[in-house]
Formats: structure tokens, C-alpha cells, sequence
């Protein structure tokens, strides 16, 4: 299974409809839009639609269910999410591991990730109507996710399983390496700069060009951000000479 879009996530039984909406949301960040209500006690809802914060298209796409069979139509695995482990017959695994499964499965498989409601989950019986079972390792002193976080968690997973790649650049602008002689004639132009303002005594240096040396080597610099370097040098340097 290579693609999100083969991913439906099911709300069985919620209570809140803000909470359907902030599900929503945190699926439209991750990317997966494929969402699939099974009785929700209320909706549509302006609360859900609210809490959506911009999912709205989620939200209208979604999908309602007279029962979890129903939502379940066309899937070829369910994977139940609970978060008390149970003594079934069923194969529990954290959501890395569930989808480390799913990775397996042939490209054209559609799964289901089913939640349960707000207070008591899934029943057992819906349980049965899924292949595996998914536990979030909470704090076990602490470990009351809510419906979003739960939602968020797992579609966190299946992103960097599927799609994981970032933007490393910077957002407006192209970065311009610099060669070592770039940073040189910097190190060089620290040493004149710093000893017209009296800040180095070029005598006495200690170990102060070599921690700048240090910094820079450290800092990445670009060709934009030399530059600025530079400047800020040159404009000390012209302050000192003035006075």
C-alpha cells in the first residue's frame, strides 16, 4: 500500500462534535482527507465546523454510517484503536509497528483506522470486526489521549511512512554556498575589524579568533548572511574610526 488516499479514518459513536472537527484537522494536516462517521451523536455541527479550523473540505466530504460494517465497505483490513489492552485474540501493536504492517500489504489494499468514543472506546464486538489492534504507549500514569491527539498520532505515522520528505530550504529565498576562502577572508576581516575597535588586542589573542573560527564553522553560513557579516564589520570598523 503505497498511497494516503487509500486511508479512511472511522469515528465510531462521538459524543462531541468539536471533536470530530479537530479530527478533521489533524488529518488535513498529515494529508489524509478520507473520513468516515459511524452515529455521531451530533452532526453536521457548527461546533465541528468551528474546530475544523480551515478542514472544512474534510468535513464535507465525511462520510456517515448507520453502523461500523457499514463504514467498513470496501476495506480489505480494519485496524481498531483502543487504549486499554484487552484479553482478545487479536494482534496488538503500537501505531509504528501497525504501520510497518500495512507497508506490506499490496497497493491497490484500502485499510480502516477505527476510534472508538470519547469515554469507552470501542466495544468488543467492533473490535472483532477488525484484523489488529492498536495502542498508543502513553504515560501509563497519564494516558488519556484525546480523540484529535489519538487521530493526530497515527496520522503522524503514516505520513512519515508514506510521504516523509520536507522542504529544507528557506522560505522566499535561495540559499548560495560559500567556499573556504569566503570564510578566510572573513576571519581575516574579524581580525582587522575587531582590533580597530578595540576589542582584540592583536598582541595578546588568546583564544579568541579561534572560538569565532569555531562559531562560523558551525553557523552554515550562506552568501546572503557573509555578506551581512561583512557589513556589520565594515559599518564597526567606519563607527570607530569616527569617534
Amino acid at each position: 500500500m503505497k498511497s494516503l488516499d487509500n486511508v479512511r479514518f472511522v469515528l465510531v459513536g462521538t459524543t462531541h462534535p468539536g471533536n470530530i472537527g479537530a479530527a478533521a484537522r489533524a488529518m488535513k494536516t498529515i494529508g489524509i482527507t478520507n473520513l468516515h462517521l459511524v452515529s455521531p451523536k451530533i452532526y453536521p455541527s457548527a461546533e465541528a465546523t468551528t474546530r475544523a479550523s480551515g478542514a472544512d473540505d474534510v468535513l464535507h466530504r465525511a462520510v456517515v454510517h448507520d453502523s461500523l460494517d457499514e463504514a467498513l465497505v470496501g476495506c480489505h483490513y480494519a485496524f481498531a484503536m483502543s487504549a486499554r489492552l484487552r484479553h482478545l485474540h487479536v494482534p496488538v501493536m503500537n501505531p509504528r509497528e501497525a504501520v510497518t504492517q500495512l507497508e506490506k500489504f499490496d497497493d491497490d489494499t484500502h485499510i480502516a483506522i477505527v476510534f472508538g468514543r470519547e469515554h469507552s472506546g470501542l466495544s468488543n464486538e467492533e473490535i472483532d470486526r477488525c484484523q489488529y489492534l492498536v495502542n498508543i504507549p502513553a504515560n501509563p500514569d497519564y494516558s488519556s489521549l484525546n480523540l484529535a491527539a489519538a487521530v493526530q498520532v497515527v496520522a503522524y505515522e503514516l505520513r512519515m511512512s508514506f510521504q516523509p520528505n520536507i522542504d529544507h530550504g528557506r522560505i522566499g529565498e535561495e540559499r548560495e554556498a560559500i567556499t573556504a576562502d569566503d570564510l578566510a577572508h572573513l576571519y581575516d576581516h574579524f581580525e582587522r575589524s575587531l582590533t580597530t575597535i578595540g576589542f582584540l588586542d592583536p598582541e595578546n589573542p588568546r583564544y579568541l579568533l579561534r572560538r569565532i573560527r569555531r562559531l562560523f564553522n558551525r553557523a552554515d553560513l550562506d552568501r546572503n548572511e557573509l555578506q551581512i557579516m561583512h557589513g556589520i564589520l565594515r559599518a564597526a570598523e567606519t563607527k570607530a574610526r569616527k569617534e
